[in-house]
């Protein structure tokens, strides 16, 4: 979505405009500090506020920096010299060059976005169109990315579930097979007891067998 474009004036109301104020000081300290950190720059900045009060920023110690600027100045920037009028002209010169290629760029960004097409010829609208399929290109091979990795993710956790699961299923046929042994052996000793009183039992009655009668006589 594009960010429209922000009038540049006084705020009216005191409480925005001591908030804006107050970011913009941060942001604006904050790129000076970035700029010193990166190019390795002597970096300083002075603000003051609408009420008066001096806030400012320096890479280095901020004497030494106005010191320097100052013999800087006299030395370079003496009036009537021609190096300052050249010196404008080029500041000039690059700033008229990049407001017209952010004027181009924002033209070009409202095309791709569908808007104002109606000074555009045929040549135009059909590079517009290729540079359109050829982000959607890009986009798609993204998705297409996104989507395998995704996928290879449900695989690996689809193999977790099964390898618990068969852990699990293991786990539970061996109780299965461990449990029933116990009641079994008891069963099967108590048959054996059993079985073994009543044969005893039973020879017990045969020993103890009477016979009432007379003796069978020999010949």
């Amino acid at each position: 979505m594009v960010r429209g474009k922000i009038e540049i004036k006084k705020i009216e109301n005191k409480t925005s405009r001591q908030i804006t104020f107050s970011k913009r000081r941060n942001g604006l300290f904050k790129k000076a500090h970035e700029l010193s950190v990166l190019c390795d720059a002597q970096v300083a900045a002075i603000v003051f506020s609408q009420s008066g009060k001096l806030y400012e920023f320096s890479s280095s110690e901020m004497e030494k920096t106005i010191e320097r600027y100052r013999k800087f100045s006299n030395d370079y920037f003496a009036p009537g010299r021609p190096q300052v009028e050249l010196y404008m002209l080029e500041l000039k010169k690059e700033m008229d060059i990049m407001v017209k290629k952010i004027d181009l760029l924002e033209v070009h960004q409202m095309k791709l976005m569908g808007k104002g097409l109606g000074s555009c010829s045929l040549a135009e609208l059909q590079d517009i169109e290729t540079q359109i399929e050829k982000s959607l290109r890009i986009i798609r091979s993204r998705k297409a990315d996104l989507y395998a990795d995704q996928l290879l993710k449900l695989k690996d956790k689809e193999r977790e579930l099964l390898d618990e699961r068969r852990r699990l299923r293991e786990e539970e046929i061996r109780e299965t097979l461990v449990r029933p042994m116990l009641p079994v052996t008891l069963h099967t000793e108590k048959n054996e007891t059993v079985g073994a009183c009543r044969t005893s039992k039973r020879s017990s009655e045969v020993e103890t067998d009477l016979f009432i009668g007379l003796p069978a006589t020999r010949l």
